[in-house]
């Protein structure tokens, strides 16, 4: 664990995330970061409420000269992506993460980072603590696994919080403000299979893909990143029919919100094609390597042998699953027409994964247009209803629709403008940012999100820019002193 954080400006915020990278916190399990704001709460005098969803809320009243100032609610969420490569050893529930400094950027060795969103809830927190900032009522929401359910958000109340200004913390490009974002949808596909025994005359072999990127199923689907899941398939596909592989189990990926990196299964092959099966793996690791060289230049694809399984999956159900997985997209499904360069629509086909008698096939739709969002529901719930399986919908949240007449737009463009010469991009974001269901609990609020460089979230290639993080605090700071009178 580098203490090298410690050293970077601005000291206040760059303080707070190395506290941060001490506590683990994956989703749902960010009862350590809940105390440590707590505890930060009062540490500092400031009025600190744990609401019924477990989010903390902090508030600082203004400073002197300005009362009279709309009050601004700095959010951002306590949780983050538990990502790592598979020769690392960490505990998410119990390890803190080796963050260390490579050039100007902040890194994690073998892991996420988790700047995603520690850097915006270090940066509220150092506004908090701060003794030397000009601003009118502070209120800091910190809200729990948004990652994985962003139940903290769909559980805030009404009433609770008194600002007129939101702002979110969670973008990943300095300079750019973000006025709209994706609503998404979970999807789950469930095959039930019989068990079977294992062909006479089999070996058995596991089958690892490892040494993709990964990456933001929203931020980076756009990439041309590999799929191991769609990878694993596409062989499968093809030994099944020409070899006679038999599938005995299935483990790919492990997060909605993350393109899958690795996946891994256990197959069975007739002994006299086993040198053609092997062969046929090298054939494929080629051709992928070929597709994908340039954007996924480390991928690996290996078969080792063994022990024999007790049982392999039944054809018929082994067949359904491979073709629906084959068939079924992971991928922009359209880009918007409104905004330039912006996914409108995406799925990522997230985890496959066998367990007792079962295959879950687990996947995210996102869209800014909730009719298309409900076209892709449609058209997967037809695809795997063809294959078999059973598939349900949960987890829907809305989108937000941008208001470029937004006031506090304006204030953040002329503040910009008038620090660094130029106007900041205004952009909407592919991906599932608090603001549209906070935005439906409190209508009135006016809302922006911005954040510093982040690369690669979600990955264990996730780096923070250190200079990106300091004009973001200065340009956090003058915001504030600059918010309108109510």
């Amino acid at each position: 664990m580098s203490k090298d954080l410690l050293s970077l400006e601005p000291k206040l915020l760059w303080n707070n995330f190395y506290e941060l990278t001490c506590i683990p916190r994956p989703s749902k399990k960010e009862t350590g970061a809940v105390e440590f704001v707590k505890n930060f709460g009062k540490k500092h005098n400031l009025e600190t409420i744990i609401d019924s969803a477990g989010n903390v809320i902090l508030r600082k009243p203004a400073t002197p000269g300005y009362e009279k100032r709309k009050g601004v609610i700095l959010q951002a969420h306590l949780d983050m992506v538990p990502q790592k490569n598979s020769d690392t050893v960490h505990d998410f529930e119990k390890d803190p993460i080796n963050a260390y400094i490579d050039g100007e950027w902040v890194k994690a060795k073998g892991t996420t980072l988790g700047a995603d969103n520690g850097i915006g809830l270090a940066a509220a927190l150092a506004v908090l603590e701060s003794k030397n900032l000009e601003h009118g009522l502070i209120e800091a929401l910190f809200t729990i696994d948004e990652e994985t359910g962003m139940t903290g958000a769909k559980n805030l109340q009404p009433k609770v919080l008194q600002g007129h200004i939101l702002l979110n913390l969670d973008s990943e490009d300095e300079g750019e403000l973000y006025v709209g974002c994706a609503g998404g949808t979970d999807a789950t596909a469930r095959f039930t299979f019989k068990e079977e025994a294992v062909p006479q005359g089999s070996n058995a072999f596991e089958l690892a893909l490892t040494g993709l990127k990964g990456g933001h199923s929203g931020l980076d689907i756009n990439l041309g990143r590999g799929n191991a899941n769609k990878l694993m398939f596409r062989f499968l596909k093809e030994v099944v029919a020409e070899f006679g592989v038999r599938l005995t189990s299935i483990n790919g990926g492990s997060l909605r919100n993350a393109i899958p990196r690795e996946a891994f299964a256990i197959v069975t092959v007739p002994k006299n094609n086993e040198e053609d099966f092997l062969l046929a793996l090298k054939d494929f690791t080629n051709i992928i390597k070929s597709e994908l060289g340039k954007t996924e230049p480390d991928l690996s694809f290996i078969a080792k042998k063994t022990e024999l399984p007790k049982f392999v999956m039944d054809e018929v159900t082994q067949d359904d699953l491979i073709n629906a997985i084959q068939v079924c997209p992971s991928s922009v499904v359209r880009m918007s027409t409104d905004m330039e360069n912006l996914v409108e629509t995406s799925l990522n086909l997230a985890i496959v994964q066998s367990t007792d008698n079962f295959v879950d096939v687990k996947a995210l739709i996102r869209s800014s247009v909730d009719t298309a969002k409900e076209d892709v529901e449609s058209t997967i719930e037809s695809l795997f209803r063809l294959a078999g399986a059973d598939i349900q919908f949960s987890g829907q949240y809305p989108g937000w629709k941008p208001n470029m007449d937004s006031p506090i737009l304006k204030t953040m463009q002329n503040v910009y403008q008038s620090k660094w010469g130029k106007i900041p991009e205004v952009r909407a974001i592919h991906a599932g940012l608090e603001c549209g269901i906070l935005g439906s609990v409190y209508p009135v609020w006016d809302m922006i999100s911005f954040g510093p460089t982040i690369r690669f979230p979600h990955s264990p290639d996730e780096k923070v820019n250190i200079p990106s993080v300091a004009l973001f605090w200065e340009y956090l700071v003058e915001t504030l002193r600059s918010v309108p009178e109510r």
